[in-house]
């Protein structure tokens, strides 16, 4: 409820400025481009800057400074950063405003943490999102025994059949490039954010594809290239040059 409220001040808050005159038209509606530069520069400064606070507590501590998890969180959702215990430290001053804490619209996220652990962002909004449409995709199973589905995407993924749900498709906006993504489903109606035009993106830019192993979890190429972590995606194998879903 409190992402929907944020998103609904937002919303608002983005009328008024349209309203207030050219001048903020211009800048805040004609160039997204911009702005989503604008915002990738400030997570990434906050992202180094409690990486350095991180890197620290590890170094004085031995430990991370993360909350508890369970094995069946994804990997890239399961250690949230722990702000208290960096503060605690006298490690970090204010908690960035970009983060959940601070009613932004990131969790601050540790990840490979026994290896190399890196600071890295998860989009709450999308998040958020993705988890609407599980619980509508769970409410119509229970009731009607069936799953809403259209043509398969990847071997055991679909297309959302929205209109048998009643629903109306939300606008799943990618933190990695703007670009508008569709969810799908698979046979058991997990609902996962399908990243496959980012990550085909990633691959062209890397410009080598023959370095990628067919084992290779595609997902940690926009992880390496971004302080974003992907939300809710399903892991994804190199198959004839295409990125392609797979189950877990």
């Amino acid at each position: 409820m409190r992402e929907r409220n944020s998103m609904g001040r937002l919303r608002h808050a983005a009328v008024v400025a349209c309203v207030a005159g050219m001048a903020v038209l211009l800048a805040g509606c004609l160039y997204p481009k911009e702005n989503m530069q604008q915002n990738r520069g400030a997570a990434n400064e906050a992202v180094r800057n409690v990486q350095a606070a991180v890197d620290q507590y590890l170094e004085v501590t031995g430990l991370l400074p993360i909350q508890n998890s369970t094995p069946d969180v994804p990997k890239f959702e399961k250690f949230k950063l722990n702000f208290a215990k960096l503060q605690a430290k006298e490690m970090i001053g204010e908690i960035p405003s970009v983060a959940f804490e601070k009613g932004g619209n990131y969790y601050f996220i540790v990840i490979d943490e026994e290896k190399d652990p890196k600071v890295k962002l998860m989009d709450i909004v999308s998040m958020q999102k993705v988890n609407d449409i599980q619980i509508w995709m769970y409410q119509h199973i229970q009731n009607t025994g069936e799953l809403p589905k259209l043509e398969a995407v990847y071997p055991g993924f679909y297309e959302i059949d929205y209109k048998t749900m009643g629903k109306t498709a939300p606008v799943l906006k990618s933190v990695y490039s703007g670009q508008t993504l569709r969810a799908v489903v698979d046979e058991s109606g997990a609902v996962y954010l399908d990243y496959a035009i980012d990550i085909t993106q990633q691959l062209q830019k890397n410009g080598d594809a023959t370095l990628i192993g067919e084992e290779d979890d595609l997902r940690d190429l926009l992880v390496a290239a971004s302080p974003f972590v992907p939300v809710k995606a399903p892991a994804y194998r190199l198959r004839d040059g295409e990125p392609v879903a797979v189950q877990p």
